[in-house]
Parts: structure tokens; sequence; C-alpha cells
């Protein structure tokens, strides 16, 4: 029997329904929200982050917002994430207004990404062993 869907997630697709249609996808003991195949959200701890970036990172400071952490090796690494604010959370409408700033943020990111040529692969070279002379 499949797991039941928690209620916050449940509330979240809910709100998101008059922005337009997304999809929410369980990952890395979190969730992905995504619209048309790009990944602009994700939900922590029941907590919703917006993609940000250069573009938008200032909307997301002047409300007070942070960004996603998580700790790696130790270290508190931060994502091009913030927290989107209560209001958001609250009201569909200021809901759309934020994800229209964080899916802006995700597609310039897959645009950037397109336009960046292929880093080379590195190859290791496998050691030779070296010939003896007699």
């Amino acid at each position: 029997m499949a797991d039941a869907e928690p209620e916050f997630i449940r509330y979240l697709r809910d709100q998101f329904r008059r922005w337009g249609p997304v999809e929410i996808r369980r990952m890395f003991g979190g969730h992905g929200i995504f619209r048309g195949g790009t990944m602009f959200a994700l939900i922590h701890d029941e907590t919703l982050f917006l993609r940000s970036d250069d573009a938008n990172r200032a909307a997301f400071a002047a409300a007070g917002m942070g960004p996603f952490r998580y700790r790696r090796r130790g270290k508190l690494v931060a994502l091009a994430y913030h927290q989107a604010p209560p209001e958001a959370i609250e009201d569909s409408d200021v809901l759309g207004e934020w994800a229209d700033l964080g899916f802006a943020a995700a597609q310039r990111r897959a645009a950037a990404r397109v336009k960046k040529p292929a880093a080379k692969k590195r190859t290791t070279k496998t050691p030779t062993a070296k010939r003896r002379t007699r």
C-alpha cells in the first residue's frame, strides 16, 4: 500500500492550482516541485523554498527569507533556494507571484546550462609499466 501524501504537500498542491499545473515528487528526504519538467521549488520539513538567483535574491532578502541550508561533511551548505514568505503559503495569489520569481530563476538556470559548453571529461592516464632494459 502506498504511503499517503502528507497534508502539507496536499495543501501546497491545492495552493499552486491557481498558478498552474505542478508536479510534486519525493526526493532527498523532501519533495521537489516541477512545472513543465523544470524544478523551481523544494519542500523540506514542511517549509517551502523557491529557486533563487542574482535577479530575485533581493526580493527574498527584503522579505526576510533566508536560503535553504543543510550540513554536508560537517559544513553548512546553502543552495540557490530561499524560503517562501508565510503570506505566500496562506494566499494562493501571493504564492503565484513568488512562484513566478522562482520559476523564472529556474528557467534562467536551465538556459545558462544549455549555453555553457559541455565540460570536458577528465581522463586519467593509466600508468604504463616502464620497460626494463637489460
